[in-house]
Parts: structure tokens; sequence; C-alpha cells
């Protein structure tokens, strides 16, 4: 999903000043919650910022920091280039923009930012939205090494996704996919010898960009652990029409099928397409019924709360008789 969060959103003091508000005024209402402060002079309307996911809110301090002065400041780059490029935060809620460049003070961390002193090639970088951020393949490997697993693997996967799912047709461009997947890998090459870049190959290894939602990015991970052999992914299914319906996961070693569940497409109304709650779940509801009795597996179904670990979604699927082979 694009995220809205631009510069549009902010408020500098000197707006603020202008609207007649004293220093006095603008303290009460941040305590009051009607303005948000995002950074030294810059401000956000606290219902805007109450409304924001934890990428957007990101961006918006992304923003705002670069907002004052971008002459001689570094890259955005780890978890900062990561909302810039409008990529998941699985489970991460940044205290710091992230900034790096050959010319920083290495590993410092002034108030609300940190600056790193890390190379970034010329090549490594780019523009967006007016703000230089690190390369997309760059951001990729920065994430998929020091970043948890379970983080670096969504971030992965959405970036695949990026480059080479095309919804309309829903098709999968895997020579798209291998030239991101090349440029992490040499990027990672780049600095060898640095913190994590073996877990950060095995990352990037696993990453594919059929893979919609971090939730299913983490339960591929998980499932991977408890030994279950690699899924296949939104594999299709003829339905009683003509068309396709698509399956999260095959888990061809167990004669089952996997699907998370996210929340959103029950409760968010734009995930719905408009279509009311209960004719969704009727809709769903007639949709595992078919794929069941027309193909006589297993169909166990997990949310988030499945994935607090490995083991958690291990007894998950237990409950339904679905565990990795002996």
């Amino acid at each position: 999903m694009r995220m809205t969060a631009d510069l549009t959103d902010l408020i500098s003091r000197g707006e603020l000043d202008a609207r007649g508000l004293s220093s006095r005024a603008i303290a009460a209402s941040v305590r009051a919650g009607r303005l948000h402060k995002l950074h030294s002079g810059w401000y956000i309307d606290g219902e805007t910022w109450r409304a924001a996911h934890v990428e957007q809110r990101h961006r918006y301090r992304v923003l705002a920091a670069y907002a004052r002065s971008r002459d001689g400041v570094g890259v955005a780059s780890l978890v900062s280039a990561a909302v810039m490029w409008d990529l998941p935060l699985f489970r991460i809620t940044p205290r710091r923009v992230h900034q790096s460049g050959s010319t920083l003070d290495g590993h410092v961390s002034t108030g609300d930012v940190a600056r790193h002193e890390v190379d970034v090639s010329e090549g490594e970088r780019v523009l967006i939205d007016g703000i230089p951020t690190t390369s997309l393949a760059r951001t990729v490997a920065d994430m998929s090494r020091l970043a948890t697993p379970e983080a670096g693997l969504s971030i992965a996967d959405a970036a695949l996704r990026r480059v080479a799912w095309d919804p309309a047709t829903r098709t999968y461009d895997h020579v798209a996919a291998e030239e991101l997947r090349e440029a992490v890998r040499a990027s990672m090459e780049r600095v060898r010898g640095a913190r994590g870049v073996r877990r950060g190959r095995r990352i990037v290894a696993l990453a594919d960009g059929r893979a919609q939602l971090p939730g299913e990015s983490v339960s591929r991970l998980y499932l991977l652990e408890l030994g279950f052999a690699p899924p296949r992914l939104q594999v299709p299914i003829p339905d009683p029409v003509g068309g396709w319906y698509f399956v999260d996961f095959g888990l061809d070693d167990v004669n089952s099928w996997g699907e998370f569940d996210g929340v959103g497409k029950y409760l968010d109304a734009r995930m719905r397409g408009g279509v009311d709650l209960e004719r969704t779940l009727l809709a769903e509801k007639a949709r595992e019924d078919w794929i069941r009795g027309t193909t006589n597996r297993k169909f166990p179904r997990w949310g988030m709360p499945a994935l607090d670990s490995a083991r958690t979604l291990g007894i998950r699927l237990a409950h339904f008789h679905v565990v990795p082979p002996r």
C-alpha cells in the first residue's frame, strides 16, 4: 500500500508563528495532542499522527529531519530508507532517523537523528521525494543483515514484490526478481566482513516477492524452521466459475494448504473493495469450502497471534493435524 505521508502534512514553526501561536501555546497544543512534534522546528497535526501507521510515522520524521537543511547531511539509510521505499517494518518502532555517509561522525546519535560513518557509493544513492536515500538494493542488503530475520525477510520480500509482481495479472517476473537479488548480493559483497553478512545472505536467498504481507513472510520463515519443505506461494486453484482462487501456501509435503489471515482484509473497507463484512465472510467461507472439497486437503488458517514464534505457529498447525514430516 502506498504511503500518503508527505511534506504537505508537515507544519513548520514559522507557520505556527504566522498563525499567532506563541511558544507557550505551541507547547500546550503538543501536550493536548492537537499537535505532535516531529523534529526541531517541525510539527504535524495530532489527528494525522494518531491515524498513521508506524511506517508512516517514521516517514514523517525522516521528512522533518531533512526539511530544514539537506546540504552536507547523510543519506537516509536502514529503517529510514526502508520507509522511504514503502517497505514494511515488522515489529520495529524506530526511535531515530538514520543517516549514513563516509563524512559523518561515526555512529554518533544526536537527539532524534543517528549518523553513521559508513560509505554509500554514488551508485547506491537515489532521491525519493527530494530526500537522498540508499538504493533499493542497498536498503535491502542493510536491513537483511542488521534487522531481525523476521523484519529482514519481510523487507526483502516486499522489495522483490515491488519490482517483480504484477497485481493486474497476478504474475511474477522471475528475471526482474533475480536482478534485484543479485544487486543486493553485490551490495553485501562491498561490506564483506561487516556484521550480519552471513545472515543477510540467507535472508536474501529465502526472499520471494509473491508474499503479499509481512505475516506471510514471517509464516514462511517459521514453516521452514519447523521443518516443512519450502512451500509453494500464491498457489492457483480453479474456482467454480472458470476463474482462480489463490492460496497463500501449498504445504505439499504434508498434503495441506495454509493461509495467513491479516485482519485488514476483514476490517479495512478499502481492502474489502467496498464489500460489506458479512458478504466478505460468506465469500471467504464459500472459497474455503470449495478448495477443501475439490482438493481433499487440510486448510489451516492463522493470524498474527500465531506468529509470536515458530513454536507458536507449530502448535497452531498441530491443532489441525498438520505437522512436519519426521
